[in-house]
């Protein structure tokens, strides 16, 4: 009943005219405070509680290093975020078919070791400093291919 009374021509009359107003009011007020939309000078970024346990990821020894690659191209299109959907799946595209088991083993480590995706995304466009753990040949890698040297776009995710 109350959806078809907000929903109502007659409701839109009265109702949509008195926010119109009020934006209208606000909007013009001179003193608006604008430091809401700076960029913040600094990332903050909170440890994570210490009583909680960080899950570990489990090890696969005897994975073939074909099936390895092809979960790592799946998971790294499958972040959860766009901003590492996008750089991990044109990053994978572009350099995991030439990784040796090594390399392999590295990339794993490093979309799948650390607990927070945030961190990736901050140690590869250089926003924070990356841990000596993670800082190896594939985030040195990584980081160059974030810097888009050659100006690719990067709208959307690689095809298959």
């Amino acid at each position: 009943m109350l959806r078809q009374l907000l929903c109502s021509t007659a409701a839109r009359r009265v109702l949509l005219p008195r926010a119109a107003l009020k934006r209208c009011a606000s909007s013009s007020h001179s003193g608006v405070d604008t430091t809401e939309f700076a960029t913040p000078p600094e990332v903050i970024d909170y440890e994570d509680p210490s009583h909680l346990p960080l899950p570990q990821y489990p090890v696969r020894p005897d994975e073939p290093l074909q099936t390895r690659k092809q979960r790592l191209l799946y998971q790294s299109r499958k972040r959860g975020m766009l901003e590492n959907d996008l750089l991990l799946s044109t990053f994978v595209a572009k350099y995991l078919q030439d990784f040796n088991a090594e390399q392999t083993a590295l990339y794993d480590e490093l979309i799948n070791g650390v607990s927070n995706d945030w961190d990736i995304f901050y140690w590869a466009t250089e926003t924070k400093p990356t841990p000596p753990e993670y800082d190896t040949e594939i985030m040195k890698m990584l980081k160059e291919h974030v810097k888009n040297a050659e100006r690719v776009q990067r709208i959307r995710q690689p095809d298959l």
